[in-house]
């Protein structure tokens, strides 16, 4: 189950294990599972979920955090040491910033916030099967506190969508318009330095700063390579340049094209300012707060 091609007839025969003490989640998140062909196993607290990782094989636990006997953290942390560790999504109702910060350090996979739905687990699950596990693509956390978040990451895409998807989280308190707007322009600067700069090579890293001020977010992204592609982060947009980014997303997504694509244009008008250095290897993007949001 580690390798990067895996087949559909091959990930159904995973065995999914779902630690949670909340049975009626359990039970809910095991029949969508099985129905969709998984098999499954089901404990109510860490110290049982480490006994049973012991005893079997397991492809994917998905995890809560707050659990009798032991965290869901602690167990992440004891499971990433067994000969064979299983693939971890944090399935919790905690989303702090300093809980985030320390599933990115145990190398989750995915982190997925309550409430839930059986289809969401059914579809989380299938990505994290079909991917690279987070061990062959670590993510290295240089600082991790509320104010600034240093990560240094290989130039995958696997590793960018995780990366995507854990930062969304450190922006939890703000509008929900300013929060898409942000992760959408995060995400198409990094996806374009990990594919121009990195070259999609994985032993290649990418260095990723996100600060945040009272008044003020700002990311920086540090490619590893020859710069972004300002071709490509300039091309006319597939749909109508005035058209919802966010529906531009779906437009390529319908395409089979990777996220983002947005274009310089669109790009810098997510946010406030979007800096790059001389060489064009390295972007600093801005938005600017209101104090309502800080």
């Amino acid at each position: 189950m580690q390798g990067d091609c895996v087949t559909t007839s091959t990930l159904h025969t995973a065995r999914i294990l779902i630690v949670d003490d909340d049975q009626g989640l359990r039970d809910m998140v095991a029949a969508g599972l099985k129905h969709a062909g998984y098999q499954t196993d089901q404990v109510a607290d860490g110290v049982e979920a480490l006994l049973r990782l012991q005893r079997r094989d397991i492809d994917v636990i998905l995890l809560d955090i707050d659990l009798p006997r032991m965290s869901g953290l602690d167990v992440l942390a004891r499971a990433r040491t067994l000969p064979t560790p299983p693939r971890v999504v944090m399935m919790t109702g905690d989303d702090t910033v300093d809980t985030v910060l320390r599933a990115v350090k145990g190398q989750a996979e995915r982190y997925v916030v309550k409430p839930v739905t059986a289809e969401q687990i059914v579809d989380v699950v299938g990505q994290v099967l079909a991917a690279p596990t987070a061990a062959a693509l670590p993510i290295d956390v240089v600082s991790a506190t509320p104010q600034w978040v240093e990560l240094v990451a290989p130039c995958a895409l696997e590793a960018a969508e995780r990366i995507h998807e854990f930062v969304m989280h450190l922006e939890t308190d703000l509008p929900p318009d300013v929060r898409e707007s942000v992760a959408q322009a995060f995400r198409e600067l990094l996806t374009n330095a990990v594919e121009w700069g990195g070259k999609l090579d994985s032993t290649r890293k990418v260095r990723i700063s996100y600060l945040r001020a009272k008044r003020m977010l700002l990311y920086r992204i540090a490619d590893p390579g020859e710069g972004f592609d300002i071709e490509s982060l300039s091309h006319a947009a597939i749909c109508n340049p005035d058209c919802d980014p966010l529906e531009h997303v779906r437009v390529r997504h319908e395409q089979g094209l990777r996220p983002g694509g947005l274009g310089l244009l669109m790009t810098r008008a997510l946010v406030d300012e979007l800096i790059f250095n001389e060489k064009h290897n390295e972007v600093v993007l801005v938005k600017y707060l209101d104090v309502t949001c800080s």
